[in-house]
């Protein structure tokens, strides 16, 4: 049965690997992502709209868009999100640290109240957080970056006890080490420095995440996997990476 998947961040990376693979399935879907000219070339038959989570107006705008498109929605995968660079607390100056965590906390925040309540609604529906092994553990230069993700866990896991009874899934998928524009972003478009982050290791992919994800939400009704974390083979914490010598 077609299911309405929302994800936002859908431009690229995990985002766009989860619109392609639910594409695959046969699945309604409503892409939403800041840069919308990339949502182009993601998926066939997908409704696309710019969506900004830090703008309360282009939230609105887009799930009351994709409600008109697709129908009802079954899955909301919340993937919007970006570390930006790597200052130690006493050098930060505060920019990157909103950045940070208005996108990444209040940004998804801002997506799932207007979602939710529908779900709870309707008695169905699962959301999917796209987390981090950042959130488990810290590592210099990314306190900011690595709050912004720890506090997605009890927002899950709130979620998970306001909704009890109603038949709705939550699930965090919190990956390490995965080769996307992540690393471009945080560094500013530094395309050297950000290859660099990937250099002589094997990372995951952006579709690594997307199975995962798949896997969560294609579980029978009655079960619900609260937290995925998945880590590449040679990555054992945020700063451990093994590198060369296969």
């Amino acid at each position: 049965m077609s299911r309405h998947v929302v994800i936002t961040g859908a431009s690229s990376g995990i985002g766009a690997a989860c619109a392609r693979l639910f594409q695959q399935r046969g699945d309604r879907l409503s892409l939403g992502a800041r840069r919308e000219d990339r949502l182009q070339g993601v998926a066939g038959e997908a409704f696309r709209q710019a969506l900004d989570v830090t703008k309360p107006p282009s939230v609105a705008r887009f799930v009351t868009a994709a409600v008109a498109a697709n129908g009802p929605i079954d899955i909301l995968i919340n993937n919007a999100g970006l570390a930006r660079g790597i200052e130690k607390i006493a050098e930060g100056t505060g920019e990157a640290w909103r950045e940070m965590i208005e996108t990444n906390v209040l940004g998804l925040l801002e997506v799932t109240r207007l979602v939710l309540p529908h779900m709870v609604q309707n008695k169905r529906g699962h959301v999917v957080v796209i987390g981090s092994i950042a959130g488990h553990k810290a590592y210099v230069g990314g306190g900011v970056y690595c709050a912004s993700k720890r506090a997605l866990q009890p927002i899950c896991e709130a979620m998970r006890m306001e909704t009890l009874g109603t038949g709705i899934r939550v699930t965090s998928v919190d990956p390490g080490l995965v080769e996307t524009e992540f690393s471009l972003v945080r560094f500013r478009g530094d395309q050297e420095r950000a290859t660099k982050v990937y250099h002589d290791t094997r990372p995951l992919t952006g579709d690594d995440i997307a199975e995962c994800v798949l896997f969560a939400v294609d579980r029978p009704a009655h079960v619900n996997i609260d937290t995925i974390v998945v880590m590449p083979t040679d990555q054992a914490s945020p700063q451990m990476v093994h590198r060369g010598g296969r």
